[in-house]
């Protein structure tokens, strides 16, 4: 755990270089967010050289933004279910399911500032989200009905890790929901299309302001 010094800190920088704002598709969530990376990525980089100088968490991601509006309008998938939000990032996705009536919901990262912004954005949303800064990647996941994954598909040996871990749990009965913009590593075979999105994003982390993105099943093989 980060001690308590640091999470000031952090709570400070998200506070004084962010600002509350409705994500674009899903505007019943409001969660910290940056108008503009550069500025941020320098103050991330001086601050928390340590710990995460890439200040991902501060922008709503196509896949995020539609596994998150895909859960709000069918709250059948997670109403009363314990529910997994694999690399949390901003908590976005793990609020959502918790707002869709969740029984519970764990949000899993490995990126240290997690433990200061997705406490802020659940607090925002008043809802409650248990946090886990662990690698979860091929270990056993007991207790979960569902795990969702939004934007995990961008980097080529993460990207197969988390498939090959995403379908070992489909064959245990647990469901596995993505959300994907099409990314270089996507996987194309093994996966049902449940919805797609047509999602407005920042021009600061994307080429394009609206992005085509889908909600995948993973299927157990």
């Amino acid at each position: 755990m980060t001690d308590p010094g640091t999470l000031t800190a952090w709570r400070e920088l998200v506070r004084t270089r962010t600002a509350p704002a409705p994500v674009p598709l899903v505007p019943e969530i409001t969660t910290w967010q940056a108008t503009d990376l550069t500025p941020l990525w320098h103050a991330t980089s001086a601050e928390l050289a340590r710990y995460d100088a890439s200040p991902f968490w501060a922008f709503p991601w196509a896949g995020g933004q539609a596994l998150a509006r895909h859960l709000l309008d069918h709250p059948e998938l997670v109403r009363g279910r314990r529910v997994l939000d694999f690399a949390t990032g901003s908590g976005l996705v793990g609020i959502a399911a918790a707002k869709a009536g969740a029984a519970e919901v764990v949000g899993a990262d490995v990126a240290p500032f997690c433990e200061a912004v997705v406490p802020m954005n659940a607090g925002l949303n008043g809802v409650s989200l248990e946090l886990r800064l662990e690698d979860l990647l091929g270990r056993p996941l007991a207790g979960f009905d569902l795990v969702v994954a939004g934007d995990v598909f961008y980097e080529q040996p993460f990207a197969a890790r988390a498939l090959a871990w995403f379908r070992a749990l489909a064959r245990q009965g647990v469901r596995v929901l993505a959300g994907d913009p099409g990314r270089l590593y996507t996987p194309r075979e093994g996966m049902a299309d449940l919805a797609s999105y047509e999602v407005p994003v920042s021009l600061e982390i994307e080429e394009r302001p609206i992005m085509r993105t889908w909600v995948l099943e993973v299927q157990p093989a």
